[in-house]
């Protein structure tokens, strides 16, 4: 079971380079972020005719995510419990049925800048949630992968010039902290488990050349359970889909699981 994800930056914008990608990497399970529409206004079709299974939350012209499968989905939900006053469309999770029941979760953290300030506080506290929500979901001690946009640069190696990014939200130490406390519930980055050296990144702005450059950072992260860790076969980034025609700013990241 390949699961990828991949913040796409407006499905209006990028359908073709999705279908295109999906049909090039035929991935079992898709989580997208930044889908930027409404669930009615999400072109469902153009991905059920090559063969998938579509599940949105959306939001009018920003956030937004969603899953795409081959497989089976059950017991969806739409987004992440501890803030009743959180009207923002950036969590949704399914149960893949393949080999064995996975459950996947597609994210788009919150950016959190200017920081400090209160869009940083909402950053803290997103992760925090995120992390609840986590340990709740290993008490169930079955597979469950949590992949997006993470918004967190979670290591100097993980971006190409790191003291570009020393006041930014993305990579402030409270926020590393933030994403560390995630991973210590027994949590593994199914990339950095395979491949832990520099240089690998998920996201090239748009402005100064920075994809020309490989001027990059590594923000989109797949978090494995310690029983989906258990069925890791490989790991991947598609970074060549940056390089296509009408790209999105972020290229897909991938596991494969033994399910």
């Amino acid at each position: 079971m390949r699961i990828a994800t991949f913040n796409i930056n407006g499905i209006k914008a990028r359908l073709e380079a999705v279908t295109r990608w999906l049909g090039e990497t035929t991935p079992e399970v898709a989580l997208l972020q930044e889908i930027k529409t409404v669930d009615e206004g999400f072109p469902r079709e153009a991905f059920e005719d090559i063969g998938y299974r579509v599940e949105t939350h959306g939001q009018k012209g920003f956030n937004g995510v969603a899953i795409l499968s081959r497989l089976p989905l059950e017991d969806v939900t739409r987004g992440l419990p501890g803030d009743e006053a959180d009207d923002q469309a950036r969590w949704i999770e399914a149960t893949v049925i393949g080999l064995r029941a996975v459950r996947v979760a597609a994210l788009y953290a919150p950016n959190g800048n200017p920081a400090p300030g209160p869009k940083y506080d909402f950053k803290l506290a997103w992760l925090a949630r995120a992390r609840a929500r986590a340990a709740q979901l290993l008490t169930a001690e079955e597979p469950f992968v949590l992949g997006g946009d993470w918004n967190v640069i979670e290591q100097d190696a993980d971006a190409a010039r790191p003291e570009a990014w020393r006041e930014d939200a993305l990579a402030l130490p409270e926020t590393r902290a933030a994403f560390r406390r995630l991973l210590n519930l027994g949590l593994t980055n199914g990339l950095r488990a395979r491949h832990p050296e520099p240089g690998l990144y998920s996201y090239w702005d748009f402005q100064r050349w920075a994809w020309e450059k490989n001027d990059g950072i590594l923000i989109d992260h797949l978090l494995l359970s310690p029983q989906a860790a258990d069925l890791l076969t490989g790991v991947g980034i598609d970074k060549d889909q940056r390089g296509r025609a009408k790209p999105s700013d972020h290229v897909p990241v991938w596991v494969e699981l033994d399910a």
